[in-house]
């Protein structure tokens, strides 16, 4: 009753916008900094283009402007000595202030004018580090992206090189970046790892049905997809850093977010007087549950999630920040009115799930001469239950074929100091980790199946185990050179870093994880810039892996392997003008040291796509992999009513198992196809489409024998991986579209949106279910003699159920700021 209260009170609103007097104005502040060294720029000079409005930055590089007309804008600053910077599409409402923190690169005085357009490439996303394989998205293109629904991990998927798992249109964030595992990329918010970032995450592995992350505290995303700064560990495929507005110091403000599916509420503003220190906070609540039983899906998924940020300027020299990032998650199976042979096979091939994980982090940022000094205290927790039994909807002890117990925690030190001396930027520092991880399974494998004489045809083969590994240290350290050259038409980055760990065999040697880098940029001729960049990368084996025990608790995988991944790209970029940039890259990536299973002989990146657990087996780490690619990437940024993005990768994935033969990948999509596009009308309308193709994935069949065998004790088909990634899905092709339209009131923003994921319908293949078929009322199994159906099948009709159902999901819902 409370939710329909807030949806009627909402749509009152709506109804009577005309009668309520509009403020005609709103309000833009923020603060300038120096990108390099972190100081205040005062006199910093802002403009909102097409305006006579201007601003200037005060002695703490604070700015605020008021009594803006409400629309959308190009805003500029600008500084002697500084490249300038423009924020593009900055939406002024009546209810929410814009507040932003602006960084401006210094320029050198020899600067030549051709060198000078050219460079400001530097204001999008590259840096001398990285100057290439990097792209950013800002908040408001991730709230406006269609078919996003808010959630940062679906508005990635748009950039280039970046795939959605292997079906392509299925509802799952797997992150797939280049044709590399899943579990191949890092998340950094405001600087802390977060080693979780969605819902329901794949332990061991990553991705999930829902993000976790507000975008209401995003002020930008930025991906590198190679030639990664150093500073960051445990990266293969891809470095993601999520930087978080600042809570606004001038006034308390908040939304409210009601969709189909969840509500968000969110709050910032100033805790002291003296506006030094300031908060963000936030709460979600799905209703997922409530939509699946209206239309009669079977599962019930249910989650909460929680974020906070609060920021004090201890001095002019000194900021002290606390981040907090938290997630609750049920997954339980609710009555069907209908029962259907899918549904039914939901039930019985999906596990029951809770989950709980936080991340909560302290960092510390001093002022020095030429530079500044960052230090960060985090703790990542990770709490996973799993259990599933041979009938879900009984759930008889004796049935239980899956329980699962395990928690992940990680309590990290990282400190790193950056100068600038005489040109040259200069970074090093060490990060220090002691991981605890805890793990009780009980699994099993294959259930003992008897002959008619009683006679055992199949062994028990299951699982029983109390992982000892409790805790180790990990720890590494790191040093990043760069400069540019020749009127500062060439830019040089090298980094050197090493990893090591207290538990691994060979885990105390820093020469098996020393890993160079060096980045290359070299301004060709006015608007055309050449990039290239070369470098080796490591990963410590996941706790599922390390933590795994066999039936005696003996830990068996401690010869595992740092997984290696060496780096080769090269690119040109093209930049017409301030809002126009064309790129493109060819790349390479080899892989070494890939983990593989020893009871199926297949390499583990080919796993990790589904709600159980990744690694938690005996593994060797003997497999090896490469992927290879074309890249192309064109963004038009909004610069008057009309913006648009444009990508497409071609790419091979390939792995080695047991038998050291490269085959296709379970990503090996091949192409990946990006468009959106939006157009802002007047009178607040906005119109956003977008269309994306992804190419089908290889998957393998079932093994008939086993899988009707096991079919009633496990829920599901067992795969032949005799013949692993031997079929292939077919391509996806969808589009989404996105309508909002806005109502400034008296301090109020009402923004109405409807928004439909694959409007047009269409199908998206996935691997089908294995199963059993059942009688026309879906009461019991059909048999071959009309007999009860034995227990190892053999009287059974197998079926293989089709997974290409079309994913049309419209979501009508408000945003309330104030």
């Amino acid at each position: 009753m409370k939710i329909l209260k807030k949806i009627i009170t909402i749509s009152i609103l709506l109804i009577f916008p005309i009668i309520v007097n509009a403020q005609n104005s709103g309000s833009f502040s923020g603060k300038v900094i120096d990108k390099l060294t972190q100081k205040p720029i005062p006199n910093t000079t802002i403009f909102l283009e097409g305006t006579s409005k201007v601003a200037v930055a005060d002695s703490s590089g604070s700015f605020r402007i008021k009594e803006i007309v409400l629309k959308t804008y190009n805003i500029t600053f600008r500084n002697i000595g500084y490249k300038p910077v423009t924020l593009y599409n900055i939406t002024i409402n009546s209810g929410n202030e814009n507040n932003v923190n602006v960084e401006l690169e210094p320029t050198a005085s020899l600067l030549s004018e051709v060198v000078v357009k050219s460079n400001k490439r530097t204001v999008e996303a590259a840096t001398l580090e990285t100057p290439l394989s990097v792209q950013k998205l800002t908040t408001e293109e991730i709230k406006t992206n269609p078919g996003g629904n808010f959630d940062i991990s679906k508005v990635i998927q748009t950039l280039p090189g970046v795939g959605g798992g292997a079906g392509g249109g299925g509802f799952r964030n797997d992150i797939i970046i280049r044709g590399g595992g899943p579990n191949e990329n890092v998340f950094y918010l405001d600087g802390i790892e977060v080693p979780v970032i969605n819902h329901f995450q794949t332990q061991g592995s990553s991705g999930g049905p829902q993000g976790i992350l507000n975008v209401s505290f995003i002020e930008d995303v930025k991906l590198s997809s190679s030639a990664f700064d150093a500073r960051y560990d445990n990266a293969l495929s891809s470095v993601f850093q999520f930087k978080q507005r600042t809570g606004n110091p001038n006034k308390v403000q908040g939304n409210v977010r009601l969709s189909a599916t969840e509500l968000a509420t969110t709050f910032e503003g100033p805790l002291s007087k003296n506006k030094k220190t300031t908060f963000l906070a936030s709460a979600r609540r799905s209703y997922l549950q409530l939509l699946f039983s209206l239309i009669d899906l079977p599962i019930r998924p249910n989650y909460w999630d929680f974020q906070t940020k609060i920021t004090h300027q201890i001095d002019e020299k000194t900021t002290l920040s606390f981040i907090g990032l938290g997630a609750l998650d049920k997954f339980r199976f609710g009555e069907i009115k209908q029962a259907t042979p899918e549904k039914l096979y939901i039930i019985n091939s999906a596990p029951f799930i809770d989950q709980n994980t936080y991340t909560a982090g302290l960092t510390f940022k001093k002022l020095l001469n030429n530079g500044f000094l960052n230090i960060a205290l985090s703790r990542n927790y990770f709490d996973n239950n799993i259990n599933q039994f041979e009938d879900n909807k009984s759930q008889l002890p004796s049935q239980q074929i899956l329980s699962l117990n395990s928690t992940e925690v990680e309590n990290k030190l990282r400190i790193d100091i950056n100068k600038n001396k005489n040109g040259w930027k200069i970074s090093y520092g060490a990060m220090l980790q002691l991981a605890e991880y805890n793990n009780e399974t009980f699994t099993v494998l294959r259930k003992e199946l008897r002959d008619n004489n009683g006679n055992i045809i199949q062994p028990n083969v299951s699982l029983n185990f109390n992982s000892p590994l409790n805790n180790f240290l990990k720890y590494g350290a790191f040093m990043q050179l760069s400069k540019r050259f020749f009127d500062n038409r060439l830019g040089v980055s090298g980094g050197l870093r090493t990893d090591m760990n207290s538990f691994t065999t060979n885990g105390n040697n820093p020469l098996e994880t020393l890993s160079p880098r060096v980045s290359l940029s070299y301004v060709l001729a006015d608007k055309w810039t050449a990039n290239a960049s070369i470098g080796s990368y490591f990963k410590i084996a996941p706790y599922t892996i390390l933590g795994f025990a066999d039936n005696n608790n003996s830990l068996v995988n401690r010869n595992s392997k740092y997984q290696k991944s060496d780096h080769y790209v090269t690119g040109i970029e093209y930049l017409p003008n301030d809002g126009l940039r064309f790129t493109v890259e060819g790349f390479y990536k080899n892989y070494n040291n890939v983990p593989v299973s020893v009871r199926t002989g297949i390499s583990l990146t080919n796993l990790g796509n589904d709600f159980n657990v990744l690694g938690n087996e005996a593994v060797t780490t003997n497999g090896k992999g490469n992927t290879y690619g074309l890249e192309f990437f064109a963004q038009k940024k909004l610069t008057d009513r009309f913006f648009g993005i444009f990508s497409y990768t071609y790419f091979r994935s390939k792995y080695s198992g047991a038998n050291d033969v490269l085959i296709s990948s379970s990503w090996d999509n091949r192409h990946l196809l990006s468009i959106t596009s939006g157009y802002k009308f007047n009178r607040n309308w906005e119109l956003g489409i977008k269309f994306r193709y992804q190419g089908g994935a290889p998957y393998t069949p079932f093994n008939e024998e086993e899988s009707r065998a096991n079919y009633l004790s496990q829920g599901q088909g067992i795969f032949d991986y005799s013949r692993l990634n031997s079929l292939r899905l077919n391509g996806f092709n969808g589009s989404d579209i996105r309508i909002d339209k806005k109502w400034n009131l008296k301090k109020v923003t009402i923004d109405l949106f409807l928004d439909i994921t694959n409007w047009y319908a269409a199908k998206s293949t996935a691997v089908p279910s294995y199963t059993f078929q059942r009688t026309t009322d879906n009461t019991a199994f059909e048999t071959t003699d009309g007999s009860p159906i034995k227990p190892n099948g053999s009287n059974a009709i197998p079926l293989l159920l089709k997974n290409d159902e079309a994913q049309f999901t419209p979501t009508i819902g408000f945003i309330v700021e104030f």
